[in-house]
């Protein structure tokens, strides 16, 4: 392969590799965060039923949405 030859494989095992590194990360922070306790907070809702059971973490989305945010935001400020 000649410099500056378009590769559309190669294109996409970057992307995949991306993709493996970001979910393995993810599964980390994801076993990291259950070991502190943040999805048993007050607000998180947990029904259990004989054969049922449903969970909706409303006070832990709440402050993870809040912790991407400000990630985001400060990328984005350093980009500048």
């Amino acid at each position: 392969m000649r410099n500056g030859e378009f590769n559309p494989l190669l294109i996409l095992t970057k992307y995949l590799i991306s993709l493996g590194v970001f979910l393995i990360i993810l599964g980390v922070l994801l076993f990291l965060l259950r070991r502190i306790g943040l999805f048993q907070l007050p607000g998180d809702f947990l029904v259990r039923r004989k054969n049922f059971t449903f969970y909706f973490p409303l006070a832990t989305s709440i402050i993870i949405s809040i912790l991407v945010t400000i990630f985001i935001n400060l990328i984005l400020s350093l980009r500048r």
